[in-house]
This record gives structure tokens, sequence and C-alpha cells, in this order.
């Protein structure tokens, strides 16, 4: 047998029809060697210096005539797809040896960088600890993204209490002006505009895709800290649930991914491998145990707030089914209430006095279905192809004013439908002012504001949940409104002065009447002190506290304390109107 020649094998052509991929004494492919299809190029990776491995030899891939290695052709060799963009741009994805190569499952679009925009702002925040003046103001940057209709998303807390919001186009040197259209505080999102058609040039408006799957890949791109220049993570979904939103302090369909999104990825969108846009980057979960868990506001999320803006010219929030309910997985509780071995459902425990739904539903109905959708035990309803979601899914697909049907078993295994109409939230203790400046009166020293989340984090930090007076918890957790001007008022502080002697630690205490007469909101609390002529102000707090203070010495006394203190007037301009 003749003895095999040292040295290189020599090249062959590989378009034509009888060439092969070298075989395996040749371990890769030459760097030089390109199978143009289409606008797709299909690149092996450089040449390795190495020794031919031993052992079996490895499968190798035959190109016929005419044939196109897109169309579920195997490939036994690590690859790279390279798509070909207008402005010459492409990305790499490589692909698992041995797996069929396939362009709508490999090929990855390069995402629309020109579209991811900077955001800066700059905030000035109320103060409701002195609801007179704001805080100092500061400045923060954050993401956001052209979309159609030359306008601009971003997340709502990137631009709460803004004074002023400007915009930076990827590679430009100018920052432009900003108008804030709308706000959704629930769903974490707001929509901004720019008037500089300067702005516009060269940009085109992101598109929107369907939501993800889970294992989907995506793209989270946006302007986060630790540079100055555009970044981008990729991960995967991992999770497609109800999440609370933290921002909104509400619950709605969101995505987990295991990108990196951290501090200024805010508002930017997340890709998928088509380029379109699945989300909006919002919030990450902080905490020793884990680590890249990050959440991004889906498709459905973001054009409910777009459709809703377009439809009512203002951002009307998303509707809840104001009731509380209790899950019937327990046989006994099921069999208690009536229900027959083939009927689902959750029981309703309290209804909000204030909603729509009070005129209809009743305490311990059980609540069959939702628009025709059949409700399981455990409150969730068919969501894709193995998955369940829980039913204030349904609910957030709505739009405030909607009518929706509902099926209800009463205690006397009576089957009724209801069609009832759908409205937003609205709590004793809320969660935002929506950009209102909170409302306060003073009157001999004492300070009079309303309960909120804002307030209540002003008072105690960011652990209130732990440090505010069990009380004002409670109404923040588990009380409805009786009315629908029902605030919750208190005594903020007591600002020392002669008059009030004996008065000075009462600190965020609520008051339940004046002289005698239930105390429904602060604008009936000012007017009625203004328009006292009793002898004496008295004022019934919470934990049988009494205040009472002589009412002519108390109004004329609250001119000098304003003067000391340097407050501008009495009583909020909401409270004069």
């Amino acid at each position: 047998m003749a003895g095999r020649k040292r040295g290189r094998k020599p090249k062959s052509d590989p378009l034509s029809p009888a060439a092969d991929i070298p075989t395996s004494t040749s371990p890769h492919i030459d760097d030089d060697v390109v199978f143009s299809v289409s606008n797709v190029e299909l690149i092996d990776p450089p040449p390795s210096t190495s020794r031919p491995r031993r052992g079996r030899p490895r499968k190798i891939l035959k190109l016929p005539e005419n044939s196109n290695p897109q169309n579920g052709k195997t490939l036994k060799k690590a690859t790279r797809l390279v798509i070909d963009k207008p402005n010459g741009v492409g990305v790499g994805v490589a692909s698992l040896e041995g797996t069929t190569v396939n362009n709508a499952d490999v090929a990855r679009v390069v995402p629309a960088m020109d579209a991811v925009v900077k955001v800066f702002c700059v905030h000035t925040e109320p103060n409701y600890s002195l609801p007179w003046q704001r805080k100092r103001q500061y400045s923060s940057s954050s993401s956001g993204f052209v979309i159609k209709g030359r306008r601009v998303l971003t997340n709502a807390h990137s631009v709460e209490h803004y004074t002023q919001v400007k915009l930076k186009k990827r590679g430009s040197d100018t920052k432009y002006v900003a108008t804030v259209l709308a706000i959704g505080t629930e769903c974490d999102i707001a929509l901004l505009a720019v008037d500089d058609d300067e702005f516009w040039e060269g940009v085109s408006a992101v598109e929107f895709g369907d939501l993800p799957a889970l294992q989907d890949a995506v793209t989270v791109v946006g302007y986060p800290i630790g540079g100055d220049t555009i970044s981008v993570t990729s991960g995967v979904v991992s999770r497609i649930e109800i999440l609370s939103y933290v921002h909104g302090s509400t619950e709605l369909l969101g995505l987990q991914i295991d990108a990196a999104i951290n501090s200024g990825n805010s508002g930017g969108p997340a890709f998928n491998d088509k380029g379109n846009c699945v989300g909006i980057a919002f919030q990450s979960l902080k905490h020793e145990d884990v680590e890249n868990i990050g959440y991004v506001i889906p498709t459905p999320v973001i054009m409910h707030f777009i459709q809703d803006y377009e439809k009512n010219g203002a951002y009307t929030g998303f509707p809840i089914l104001g009731v509380e309910w209790q899950k019937m997985e327990n046989p006994d509780l099921r069999l208690s209430m009536g229900m027959k071995p083939d009927q689902k459902g959750v029981r309703i425990r309290r209804i909000d006095p204030t909603a729509p739904e009070s005129m209809l539903l009743m305490p311990s109905d059980v609540l069959l279905s939702f628009d025709g959708v059949d409700i399981a035990n455990d409150g969730t309803v068919p969501f894709r192809h193995g998955e369940r979601i829980g039913f204030s899914y349904l609910v957030s697909q709505k739009y405030s004013g909607d009518s929706a049907a509902v099926k209800v078993l009463r205690r006397n295994s009576e089957i009724l439908n209801f069609k009832i109409k759908l409205a937003t939230q609205m709590r004793l203790v809320p969660a935002h002012n929506k950009g209102r400046p909170p409302s306060y009166y003073i009157v001999a020293g004492f300070v009079f504001t309303t309960v909120s989340v804002p307030y209540l984090r002003s008072e105690y930090g960011k652990d209130y949940e732990y440090e505010a007076p069990v009380k004002l918890l409670d109404k923040l957790l588990h009380e409805f409104r009786q009315s629908p001007d029902e605030q919750i008022v208190v005594v903020s502080q007591v600002l020392v002065a002669d008059i009030n002697i004996g008065y000075e630690e009462i600190v965020n205490t609520q008051v339940l009447a004046f002289n005698g007469k239930p105390v429904k909101n602060l604008k009936s609390l000012a007017s009625m002190v203004e328009n006292c002529n009793d002898e004496f102000l008295k004022l019934d707090l919470e934990y049988q506290q009494v205040v009472v203070l002589q009412t002519k010495t108390a109004k004329s006394a609250t001119s000098d304390i304003l003067t000391t203190h340097c407050i501008p007037s009495a009583m909020s301009e909401d409270l004069r109107m």
C-alpha cells in the first residue's frame, strides 16, 4: 500500500455540485469557505491548528446541487448564520452540532437599536410630611423607545413628578425636550412626544410582536448604569404569570426573564429573535438568594395602555372586579355551598361598596365564570396550551366602562347571570396621588392631611408596612371606601405653640369626628372648622383621644403659627375650590 503524502489537502470549490465539506481528517473548514444563499451567509469558524482528533469519524454534511442550508438541512458542524441588513450590519448565531438549522428558528434579526433613546428627567417630589413644600429636585436617566405616531414609550416611574424631560438619540450629542402625554401609574408606562422635527429624522419606529412563549430568546436594550453608551443583554423567557407591579401597587400580566435588568434599563425595549418588541423592562428582583431575575411588561399590557389613550385622549386605567374572593379547593366547602361535582368557581368574600358589582353580587356567591370562561377552584383560567393564569387577567383585558358577563351560584343552588359594568379601583388609602400635590389644612398648629402610600413611605420609610401604626395599616390592606369621596384624615403633627400645650405628642392619629359630626374627608373637616361658631373646637381622635380648643383663640393663633414656620397658607389650593 502506497504511503500517504504529507501536507495540507488541496482546497476544492465548495459551490461545485460535487464538492463536499472536507472529510474528518480536517476537523474544521477553512475560514474562506463561504456558502451564499439569498441574503443569509453560512460562515464557518476559523481553522484550528490542533491535531486531528482520534476515534469515530465525524459525520459530514454534503450539499447537493441547488441545496439550501436554511431549509431544514442538518449541520454536523458548529456554524454561524449572518443576516445582512440594509445598513451592512449583521448578527451571528451559533447553531449546536447535530441540530437542524431553520431560518425561522435560528436566524436572529438585529434589533432596531436606533429607536432606543436615553431619557433624562428632573424630578421634584412633593414633601408629604411637610405638604406645603416640595423636596429638593434631583435628576435621573433611563431608557425609552420610539413607536408609531411620533411617540416614545418609557416607564411611568422614570418620569414621576417630572419637572423637565429630555431625550437623546443613539449617537447624538443633542438632547430634545419632550412632552409627557400620559402616565399609566398602574401599568408603569408613560407616553412622550417631541415637537422638534429634527429628533425624528432617521428614526424608525419599533414594531411590536406577539406574547412570547417560555424559553423564547429575548434581548433587552437600554442605557443602564456602568456606562454612557447603549447596552445589550440577552436571556430567555422563564415565566409568564400575573405579577405584582411595584410602582403601580397592582397585579397585571408580566414576563420574567433571566437577562440582566439594572438601574437605567427601565423603559427600554425587550426584543425577540425577529427584532420585534415583546415588552418593556421595568423592574428586577434583588435578593441575596436570587440572581438575574428581571421583569418585563408584555405587549398585551402595552397595547392596552396605548389603545386606552387613543380611545379616550387620556389614560383611564385598568378596571378591576371589585370583590375579594376565596379559593374553593376544599370539597366540604364546595358541598356546603351547594356546588355540584362538575361545578367549579371561587367564593366571593367581600364586595367593594363603591364598585358597580355591589348592586348585583352578594357575599358568599360563587363566581363560576367571567365572560364565558370557566373559573377553576383555585381562581385560574386556561391561558395557553399547558398553561393557566389567574382570572384577573381576563378583567385586565377590559377597559374602564366596559361590560362583562358573569355567572354566579347563589346559596340556594340558583345559577344567575349578570352583566356588570367594570370600573377602576378606588382605594381608601390610595397607592398614588397621580401627580397631584398632597392636601393639607392647618388650624392652631394642628396639621391635618390625608393618608396615602406615599405619605406612609415619607413618614416611616420603605419599611412602612412594618413601622406604621397597625390601625392605619389595617385600613390600607383591608378596608373599602364606603363612599367615593371618603378619606382617612389624620393629625400629621402639631406645630408647637402656646395654644396647643399638652397636645405636642399627637402624631399620625386619625380624626374621627369634629364637634360630634363624622369627618368624611379633609375638605369637609376644613369646611366645618372654618364655619364653626361654637365656643370650642372639639376633635375626636383614634384611641379615644380628645382635643379641645377655644374657637376664637385657635383661629387667631393660626396666622402667627404660619408666619413662624414660613407656611404660605393654612390650606392647600384644592381645598379652596
